[in-house]
């Protein structure tokens, strides 16, 4: 297969494109020369925009606005070869086929990719073992050199991930003596929470002269922790609704560590090689075997045993039930180690 220009289709969320971003970096290995073009939400082209293995990107937003025909004409204006239904949406599928995009890939088990792509892997990601990274990089068998089949330790690797350099008020913040822990409690309904009652709790016992502590979210967010705003004082910072995402990648980049559920700024701490903690209900597929962020600190805090009770409920006992202390204590054992 000749391939010289690579359409990526992505278009959900933060932690999802960060954990598809590997393959962009497997396919600058094995087509050196290749032009990959990212196609995904506004939301996230900060994200791709830090990735130094994509070319270009692609605004769903602004696209899924133009007329049927302007759409193919200018789908067709990216000359891609090739195209990859990472995250698999009709539109996007169908759009693929009437641009002629060449080479169209895409699972089997989308009954709308048997009429709209020309090569199909056979694989499930519901009930698979695999880490959604793996899962991410079965796509690529549908190219004939792709034979290696990466272990999770090494996918990290592949992703050329780097902060924006920019400057902001909130960098001035940062306390060079101590450990600056980013507190991110919500998720936007995509996780299991921990709850900011043991937010709360951590935010008590950690000591103030080893840590200074930053609560994050979005502005719709800060409404729904008003129990830890509240605590805010010189060692607990509000920046919740204040930071862009592309600032909010530059702060975690600045910051030592994060702690959150399985949420993008999880994703994005640990890519940066930041100290990424995530706090994970023992469910499948919400476990952290599948959903896990990848990087060389990682650490996640995840009941042993299965839990199904909380399965059809978003508030999960299994998750609240990781206790604050055994927190602060990791926490105080990396500051011990590193300073």
């Amino acid at each position: 297969m000749q391939v010289q220009r690579i359409l990526i289709s992505r278009t959900d969320s933060i932690g999802d494109v960060v954990l598809t971003l590997p393959i962009a970096g497997v396919l600058k290995k094995m087509f050196p020369d290749i032009h990959i073009i990212f196609l995904g939400s506004s939301y996230t082209k900060p994200i791709v925009d830090c990735c130094g293995n994509v070319d270009e990107f692609v605004d769903w937003n602004e696209l899924k606005k133009m007329d049927k025909q302007t759409q193919i004409a200018y789908v067709k204006s990216l000359k891609a070869d090739t195209i990859i239904h990472v995250f698999p949406r009709k539109e996007i599928a169908r759009l693929a086929k009437e641009a002629e995009i060449k080479s169209r890939i895409g699972t089997s088990h989308r009954i709308f990719h048997w009429t709209t792509c020309n090569k199909m892997i056979n694989f499930s990601r519901k009930n698979s073992s695999l880490h959604e990274s793996q899962l991410n990089l079965k796509l690529l068998s549908a190219f004939e050199n792709f034979t290696e089949s990466y272990r999770l330790a090494n996918i990290n690797q592949l992703i050329d991930f780097k902060a924006p350099d920019i400057d902001f008020e909130a960098l001035n913040l940062i306390d060079k003596h101590r450990f600056n822990l980013i507190l991110h409690p919500k998720s936007k309904g995509s996780a299991r929470e921990w709850g900011i009652k043991n937010f709360g709790e951590l935010i008590d016992i950690l000591p103030p002269e080893k840590f200074k502590i930053f609560l994050c979210g979005t502005e719709e967010e800060k409404k729904l922790m008003q129990n830890l705003i509240y605590k805010t004082n010189e060692n607990v910072v509000d920046l919740t609704g204040k930071l862009t995402l592309r600032e909010y990648i530059a702060f975690i980049n600045a910051a030592d560590g994060l702690l959150a559920a399985s949420t993008g700024p999880l994703h994005i701490a640990a890519v940066l090689g930041k100290h990424a903690m995530g706090i994970y209900p023992p469910i499948r597929p919400m476990h952290s075997e599948r959903w896990s962020p990848i990087g060389k600190k990682v650490k996640i805090f995840e009941l042993k045993g299965k839990c199904n009770k909380c399965r059809k409920t978003t508030d999960c006992d299994c998750i609240k039930a990781i206790e604050p202390k055994m927190i602060m204590e990791y926490l105080l054992c990396v500051v011990k180690q590193e300073h």
